[in-house]
């Protein structure tokens, strides 16, 4: 009897301690929007998940910038279009990042600029590695 509470002491502490340490991280969604003074053509990928990636305690993307980057030397190297500046936008929330892209898109196509979009097939982002 002795031995079995002993058992259900461990296993009472060891359950309390795992619960506490393991997070359950939320996906994160993305997508990038480039555009250049230069050429009125606006590239727009498709929203993607964000493999392994989590939000800091601020809400926001760790080394965002750098998934910038990504699309940007996308552009720069396989479609040889130098010169463009990439921003992306990131949430938890698909829909209310689904909302955003009509938003952005909206104002590209109520200007003279043409959206062509990127599939997921020829670019997706990449976890930044460490």
């Amino acid at each position: 009897m002795k031995h079995i509470k002993i058992v259900f002491a461990v296993m009472l502490v060891f359950t309390l301690c795992t619960a506490f340490t393991m997070k359950s991280h939320k996906p994160v969604y993305a997508f990038g929007v480039a555009a250049s003074f230069n050429d009125s053509v606006v590239y727009c990928t498709e929203i993607q998940v964000l493999d392994s990636t989590a939000l800091d305690k601020n809400g926001f993307l760790p080394k965002r910038d750098l998934y910038s980057y990504q699309l940007k030397n996308y552009l720069e190297y396989d479609l040889k279009k130098p010169d463009y500046t990439c921003m992306i936008y990131f949430s938890e929330n698909k829909k209310k990042l689904e909302k955003e892209a009509v938003k952005v898109k909206a104002k590209y196509k109520k200007s003279t600029m043409v959206l062509q979009a990127i599939t997921s097939d020829k670019f997706s982002f990449k976890k930044p590695e460490e």
